[in-house]
């Protein structure tokens, strides 16, 4: 396992940038660290650029329209530094051992069809200064003490938004950018980081596969991240289980008006991507925001009913955890990067899912998916212990 977590997207660092020094700084060590309660997050996810939730569309690279730069000496990560940046780095001062990985909802309006970050497809004349775009984005938060673990090369490939930056990719495509492109520009870079293929929903595990049957693309990627909204969990196990040596990954899911109330929203995030997700191999579990306000926001296009780990109310100055806050804090609190997900057996109404720590500590999780109070009877070996848990409720437990 590498971590639980949730995205720093502009919106999240935003507001919890504007929060007072020491409301911040206290909420920066309850996420990140363990001390006194705290959740422990121990991955999280950057946008390479604008998403839906900034404040603008923006890229490290724009330029007027019509006009390009192909040498990209206008590059620059200064959109990030008042804001995101600093929110990473405070993060990781409280948990060094904090993964990041990066993805873009689009390149740079000049590289692609259209002209614009919005709609579109990168330009078949891009792809090399494409990837050197990835080259200095990793190398400029590199120097500023941010390394990026992984990357994967295209938010939501399948999906072209109409209101904020986005962009279909075909697996040809994407197969042909990685394996000619990026994987001989970071290897050539001396980085470290690794791609990771799709960052997409469960219900089109062709495409993936398609990426992974190119030789040349799959020699640079390190696995295949996945989202929540479409299709069953059960599509991670059944790409692994034709590419076993690449890892698997669950890299976003949001809250929101249409995961209302505990009973649904809790269980969705318990159920699926707690317990669903690393049963189907996924070695670290994402959510959306991180932090989002009252309303939603703040965004620019894109969804208007989601909802991030804390609410922050700027007015107020305020924060409210959310039900995803509590899903996560089941898991992250207790299982430490490097444990490993063990076998766990358990009725269909009780899903569970255990993981052994390297210090030998033992962490199951169960969930009551039925509708009265259920004894749970946790055995293993001669051992045995039980407490009873009730409908829709969770607890994990610990122990040597």
């Amino acid at each position: 396992m590498v971590g639980f977590g949730a995205s720093i997207t502009d919106a999240s660092a935003i507001l919890i940038r504007r929060l007072p020094p020491a409301r911040r700084d206290a909420l920066i060590a309850e996420l990140f660290g363990r001390a006194n309660g705290g959740l422990g997050l121990d991955f999280t996810r950057l946008t390479i650029g604008a998403s839906d939730f900034s404040p603008t569309h923006y890229s490290f690279d724009d330029m007027p329209a019509g006009q390009r730069d192909d040498a990209l000496s206008r590059f620059s990560i200064a959109p990030n530094r008042a804001d995101v940046l600093p929110t990473v780095q405070a993060a990781l001062r409280v948990n060094p051992r904090l993964l990041v990985m990066a993805s873009p909802w689009s390149p740079p309006g000049w590289m692609k069809t259209g002209d614009a970050m919005i709609g579109g497809t990168l330009r078949d004349d891009a792809y090399d200064a494409y990837a050197r775009y990835f080259v200095r984005y990793l190398q400029a938060y590199s120097a500023e003490g941010v390394p990026i673990r992984y990357v994967t090369i295209q938010n939501e490939p399948d999906f072209s938004p109409d209101s904020y930056p986005g962009m279909k990719w075909a697996p040809a495509g994407r197969a042909r950018f990685v394996g000619r492109h990026l994987g001989p520009a970071l290897v050539q870079a001396g980085l470290p980081t690794r791609v990771l293929e799709w960052d997409h929903n469960w219900d089109q595990p062709q495409q993936p596969e398609a990426v992974l049957a190119d030789a040349a693309a799959s020699a640079y990627v390190e696995g295949v991240a996945w989202h929540c909204y479409g299709g069953e969990v059960t599509a991670q196990s059944r790409v692994r289980e034709r590419h076993p040596a690449k890892n698997v990954y669950f890299t976003e899911c949001s809250g929101g008006g249409w995961r209302p109330g505990w009973k649904t929203g809790f269980g969705d995030m318990v159920r699926g991507l707690m317990i669903g997700a690393t049963r189907h191999w996924a070695r670290g579990v994402l959510l959306w925001n991180l932090a989002l306000d009252p309303s939603g926001g703040p965004h620019k296009g894109g969804c208007g009913n989601c909802r991030g780990v804390v609410t922050i109310d700027p007015a107020k100055g305020t924060v409210a955890r959310e039900l995803e806050y509590y899903a996560l804090g089941h898991l992250s609190r207790f299982v430490r990067p490097g444990a490993t997900r063990i076998e766990a057996t358990s009725p269909a109404a009780l899903p569970a899912v255990a993981f052994r720590n390297a210090d030998g500590g033992k962490v199951l999780l169960v969930y009551n998916d039925g509708a009265r109070d259920a004894t749970v009877t946790v055995g293993e070996k001669a051992a045995r212990f039980r407490f009873v848990l009730p409908p829709a409720g969770a607890r994990t437990v610990v122990w040597r």
